[in-house]
């Protein structure tokens, strides 16, 4: 009898922005809109990965902005659960995470990296290298 073995890659195929900021969720939303001209709703459903237990799910705010004139896509996600955990454990001191999927230049993703630094409660806004995350898998969704 032959064996078939599948394989399959995920598609990392995004910019993650980290962000550490102590205001809430709604708030980041609101600043970010304000000064980088996005417009982030929140989702009915909040992002959700497995647990450390069986059965267990973890909750994170989720927040998004599809722009109907460019196919550039954005979200907003919470790296602490509403429960309990970290979407990436290994970012604990991160607060935010901003995923571009699809095309941005790079000169439009460092104004954006300018806007949301301008923003007064953000310590510090940057990229992260996908390839040094352990649990980028969590972010896909």
């Amino acid at each position: 009898m032959n064996k078939v073995v599948l394989k399959f890659e995920l598609d990392f195929d995004f910019i993650l922005i980290a962000i550490s900021c102590p205001l809430k969720d709604y708030r980041l939303a609101h600043f970010i809109d304000k000064h980088a001209g996005l417009k982030l709703h929140k989702q009915k459903h909040d992002h959700q990965i497995p647990g450390i237990e069986a059965g267990e799910y973890w909750f994170f705010s989720f927040y998004q902005y599809l722009p109907e004139e460019v196919e550039t896509e954005y979200y907003l996600l919470s790296n602490r659960g509403t429960e309990s955990g970290y979407l990436l454990p290994e970012l604990k001191n991160s607060d935010y995470f901003l995923i571009i999927k699809n095309f941005i230049d790079d000169e439009d993703l460092g104004m954006l990296l300018d806007n949301l630094n301008a923003i007064p409660d953000v310590v510090v806004a940057s990229e992260i290298s996908l390839d040094k995350l352990k649990s980028k898998e969590n972010l896909i969704f």
